[in-house]
């Protein structure tokens, strides 16, 4: 029969995986709003870019005082998920620490001593780490930490994750010095001293046994409620990328930066204009014309919006930027945040099943909103002003800073898409460039035409 403690578990365990369940499934739908891609390249390629970039924090060492520190909290937040496969292991038996139980008396005990001091050893180093990290958003104020858009709830979010990263640190060195000074009591079974629990267990000699057997008991759900607090924590969170990143990675587009996408409606205008196809004499001429370019995430990639989810916010790419260093609005990391921020308005509707969002020229015969339908009166635009499109040099120098492959150029470029091909709209500075180009084949303005060296070439010859 199970004891009460086991029925809350996993009443517990189960609601908390129910709720993280929804809110991902919530996040893979959004991700699908964006348009299909089929991103292609070596598949060798993709799983090199995951272990060494994703698992292997390849480029945050570009700067390697933050990603040591950034280390420590990794590596530790990973190993720690082996006691935490401890706990939930005693949590569905009843037990106390049941691998330990399983492997004393065998040689893996010792392993399981140098697991568990092993993760203490790192819980430390990320102790230290978090402190560090608090200090540099709120004391230091490192800038790229205080751009506008860093404002609320960016700069909460990221003071949150550290302060339950200190909870968890907190309840682990609970849970494991009460639980040794109650083995010295002959309360729990005896197992190896682990490495830093073991001076911290004489704190405890002068408290009563009953008080320290609900301290150890503290520790462990501690640890258990931050665990589950966080999973369902991360997908509101910018934290994110701790799961998305790997993703991310994979899928990364491996062609090279700066190569422009063809647009085979614009393509094919240029070939019949060039005599290298023929025009379709059977194409209606009435029909519509296409929308180059995108204003809203429908005309972006999924890969986009995962870029946009997959985002740290750290700031890096910001801080190379040329345009933003030198006092122009542009900031990358705000573009992936709009981006996300807007996705996440267009999922609410969605889920609102409100017909006020229904396309007005779409309602006849139309009985469920859906992204095919759906038009709320705004756009990207209204979360990303032109002024912020048009400073882009296109250097890619975001792309090559930030640390888990997103490159916020290309939504930047089909926003000027759209704004100069589908609206006809530009800054009247580059106007003389296009008439230029339209007219010589050229960016500047020159009397003859952009060949005519080749026929004075040949003539001459």
């Amino acid at each position: 029969m199970l004891s009460l403690s086991q029925i809350l578990f996993i009443l517990v365990t189960v609601v908390a995986f129910y709720f993280a369940y929804k809110q991902f499934s919530r996040i893979y739908s959004n991700i699908k709003l964006g348009k299909d891609e089929e991103i292609e390249g070596n598949e060798g390629q993709r799983w090199k870019n995951m272990l060494l970039v994703a698992f292997g924090q390849q480029k945050m060492f570009k700067r390697w005082i933050p990603a040591v520190l950034h280390l420590f909290v990794y590596v530790a937040f990973l190993l720690t998920q082996v006691e935490l496969l401890e706990i939930f292991l005693d949590g569905f038996t009843g037990k106390h620490r049941i691998i330990w139980h399983w492997l004393e008396g065998t040689f893996l005990a010792g392993f399981y001593t140098f697991v568990i001091s092993f993760i203490e050893i790192l819980s430390v180093l990320a102790l230290i780490a978090t402190v560090i990290f608090l200090a540099r958003r709120n004391i230091k104020k490192v800038p790229r930490f205080h751009n506008p858009e860093m404002t609320g709830w960016p700069f909460l979010d990221a003071n949150i994750i550290l302060i339950l990263e200190l909870v968890l640190i907190t309840c682990i060195f609970t849970m494991n010095s009460t639980d040794l000074a109650l083995q010295s009591r002959g309360v729990y079974h005896h197992t190896e001293p682990f490495a830093i629990s073991q001076f911290i267990a004489p704190i405890w000699s002068a408290v009563p046994t009953d008080f320290l057997i609900l301290l150890e008991r503290l520790g462990w759900w501690g640890h258990l409620f931050a665990v589950f607090g966080f999973l369902n924590y991360l997908p509101i969170s910018k934290h994110l990328h701790i799961i998305l990143a790997f993703f991310n990675t994979y899928y990364a587009r491996q062609n090279s930066r700066g190569e422009m996408a063809n647009m085979p409606d614009v393509m094919n205008e240029v070939k019949m204009m060039m005599g290298l196809t023929e025009m379709d004499e059977n194409a209606p001429m009435d029909e519509e014309l296409p929308e180059f370019g995108t204003k809203d995430i429908f005309g972006l990639s999924w890969k986009t919006i995962l870029d946009a989810y997959t985002c740290t916010e750290c700031g890096r790419c910001t801080s190379v930027c040329p345009a933003n260093v030198t006092g122009k609005k542009l900031s990358p990391r705000k573009v992936m945040m709009d981006i996300r921020d807007r996705t996440e308005e267009i999922s609410t509707n969605l889920a609102s099943q409100e017909t006020r969002y229904i396309d007005e020229t779409k309602k006849d015969n139309v009985q469920k909103l859906t992204k095919d339908n759906y038009n709320d009166g705004k756009s990207l635009f209204d979360y990303i002003s032109r002024e912020e499109i048009h400073a882009c040099t296109t250097c890619n120098a975001c792309v090559e800073a930030c640390p888990v492959m997103i490159n916020p150029v290309e939504p930047i470029l089909a926003l000027r898409r759209y704004e100069i091909l589908t609206e006809s709209a530009g800054p009247s500075d580059w106007l003389p460039m296009f008439t230029s180009i339209e007219n010589g084949g050229a960016v500047w303005q020159i009397p003859d035409d952009r060949d005519k060296w080749v026929s004075d070439a040949m003539a001459e010859s």
